[in-house]
């Protein structure tokens, strides 16, 4: 191979991971410290409370599952207390991690990252009590559920799961990805460096299995809410799921002003944030508006 050739397959690569970059994680903590600090804030304000019980209104505790190069912080730093202080009993998981690789999470074999999901749903389920738990993910955190319900048993412990801007059917990354057969080496290096970003790529083995013979298992409700303006996610519409029980949500529907691409809706939009809400109690849901920014 020429030398060119072997510069430009690991910088396809990292260009894909940087542009991937742009799901959510903050740079509110650096360091461990930090986000041990931050942990301990959650923990005392009733998010990742393994002593909180949830009530008759919310019987079912809520599991927050980050992004890619997320963690189960920074992902949540909105919405986690935006259902606290609606009366959820709150947890958030961190998965996918790489040894020597802090903060950033995510990047692991999306099914053993199911697996990680299975054990902390299981954590959370023995320590309030309830019989089953709501989901909500962002990006690869409201698709990588999906393998855990279909193939780990998840649908008899989960009711619901809300997607924020999840990459259900893959990514083109804006059509990023299609870049990647001109440089030779750079598939190769993506899988087995960060396989979690290779297996979110349209047309991976791992979403072929977990999309054959249906988007959706009984007994579980699905609600997806996205925005055109996804720059990750793409094309946006992708997005989607088929089948029973199933709520397709764009969030310009509901608020043709709302500019939220792919991180903002998970970070700190609140239209999306209401329609969440709507989704995990909606015996009880009201229209979500552009007003909804203020409930």
């Amino acid at each position: 191979m020429l030398p060119w050739k072997r510069v430009l397959g690991p910088l396809a690569a990292l260009l894909l991971a940087a542009t991937a970059a742009t799901v959510p994680v903050t740079a509110a903590h650096a360091d461990t410290a930090a986000t041990g600090a931050a942990t301990a804030s959650a923990s005392s304000s009733g998010w990742n409370d393994y002593s909180c019980k949830p009530s008759a209104a919310h019987p079912r505790p809520v599991v927050l599952v980050h992004g890619t190069f997320g963690n189960s912080i920074d992902n949540w730093l909105a919405l986690a207390p935006y259902l606290t202080v609606r009366g959820y009993c709150v947890f958030s998981v961190d998965y996918g991690q790489l040894p020597g690789v802090p903060l950033f999470n995510g990047l692991g074999p999306i099914d053993k990252s199911a697996a990680q999901l299975s054990v902390f749903v299981d954590k959370v389920l023995a320590a309030t009590g309830a019989a089953e738990a709501d989901l909500v993910g962002h990006s690869q955190g409201g698709m990588m559920p999906r393998y855990y319900l279909k193939f780990l048993g998840g649908a008899a412990k989960v009711n619901a799961l809300v997607g924020l801007a999840p990459d259900n059917h893959g990514t083109t990354l804006s059509g990023l990805t299609n870049l990647l057969p001109y440089f030779p080496g750079a598939e190769d290096l993506l899988s087995a460096a960060t396989p979690g970003l290779a297996d979110q790529i349209t047309g991976s083995d791992f979403l072929a299995k977990l999309n054959a013979g249906g988007d959706t298992v009984a007994g579980v409700r699905y609600t997806v809410i996205a925005t055109r303006y996804d720059e990750v996610a793409t094309p946006w519409r992708t997005q989607y799921l088929s089948g029973s029980n199933v709520r397709n949500v764009l969030l310009q529907d509901l608020c043709p002003l709302d500019l939220s691409e792919h991180v903002a809706i998970g970070l700190f939009d609140r239209i999306a944030f209401h329609e969440v809400a709507n989704a995990l109690d909606p015996a009880h849901a009201t229209a979500t508006t552009c007003a909804s920014v203020f409930s």
